[in-house]
Formats: C-alpha cells, structure tokens, sequence
C-alpha cells in the first residue's frame, strides 16, 4: 500500500473525533463529477461527493484508531447511500456527505445496524417527496481488504469499493404493505432537508 505523506497525515490525525471528521467534510462542497476519488484525491482537490466523502471519512477514523468501515444504504427512485460508520461503547454512529442536510452525522447511541438505519427513514426522500430508503447492509465492509489497492492514496478511481457494497447482503426495512402505505413528506420537511443542497 502506498503510504500517506506526513502531512497528509497531519491533516487526518487533526480531525481527532468523528465529530470533527464530519465538520471536515460539511466544510467542503459537494460535486457531482463521475468520479470515485480516493482520500488523498479529496485532501487535494477539497470537494467529495456521498461515495468519496464515506471513504474519506473511513481513512480518517483508521489514522485516529477506529476500524475503517464503510456501510450502505439501498433505496428505491434515489441514490443509494454510503456512510463511515464507527462504534463507541459498543453503539452505532455514522460519518456521511449528502446533498441532503438529515442524511449525514449520526452520534453513537444506535446499539444496532438496523436502529442506525432507521434513524434515516424519514430524512431520506427525493425531490418528489418520496420517502426511498429500503434496505441495509447487513454487515459494514472493512476497508483493510483493499489496502493491497492502495485505497487511501491511489490516483485511480475507487469503483470497486461501490461495486463490492452492492454485493453485500442487504435488509429490507419495509414489508410490501408498508410500502403501499407510505405518504410524501410535506413541503417544510422538503425545503429543511434541502437546506445547502448544490
């Protein structure tokens, strides 16, 4: 694995908590470039999209001592979404970049995947107002499996990360006449959730 620069790593050891991690990223635009950056690719350029901010918050929580762990979301008439999550105690939280202002930082108070993802349902929606989360991961993807990739500092692009979380195992939240039941959100909780959005 090509190894970090010492001030790529300097950067990274100063975001000390996931807190701190998210802040790094809700400072930095979202761009919407058909890319899959790596972690030294966002320091340079300063800009990450959902994918690449997860895996850039993933090498960030591996420099500070956490396990780099990535977990998707799977939705309906949506993207999907890709979290950092991280435990402390035990418990669930989550590290994100979204367009969407309900869908990034979780603390950790979840004391299960499914409690985590739940905790989206209802602030993940597209714009026509429809509430799209469907399924989880069942499981987080460690990052270490790539390091032969050189994941944390290559120039090429990442697709493979995505491509191997769609291959994990996913749980459905809603059964068929949950589905059927479901109602838009209104207006408000619309324009609140897309409070920022580029």
């Amino acid at each position: 694995m090509k190894p970090l620069t010492p001030k790529e790593i300097r950067t990274l050891k100063s975001l000390r908590t996931p807190a701190r991690i998210q802040r790094f990223l809700d400072d930095m635009p979202y761009h919407h470039a058909p890319t899959a950056w790596s972690p030294r690719l966002v320091l340079k350029h300063r800009t990450a999209h959902c994918l690449e901010g997860a895996i850039f918050a993933a090498a960030a929580l591996r420099v500070n001592g956490f396990a780099a762990l990535l977990w998707d979301l799977e939705s309906v008439r949506d993207d999907d979404h890709v979290l950092a999550v991280f435990q402390v105690n035990k418990h669930w939280g989550a590290i994100a970049k979204s367009n969407y202002s309900g869908l990034r930082y979780r603390e950790p108070v979840y004391k299960s995947l499914r409690e985590l993802a739940m905790s989206y349902f209802d602030v993940y929606f597209n714009l026509l107002g429809e509430r799209t989360l469907r399924a989880f991961a069942t499981r987080p993807v460690e990052l270490k499996r790539f390091d032969a990739r050189s994941w944390m500092t290559t120039d090429d692009d990442l697709w493979y990360v995505a491509e191997h979380l769609c291959d994990v195992p996913h749980t459905r939240v809603l059964t068929t006449a949950m589905e059927k039941r479901l109602t838009r959100i209104g207006p408000r909780n619309l324009a609140a959730g897309k409070v920022g959005r580029l």
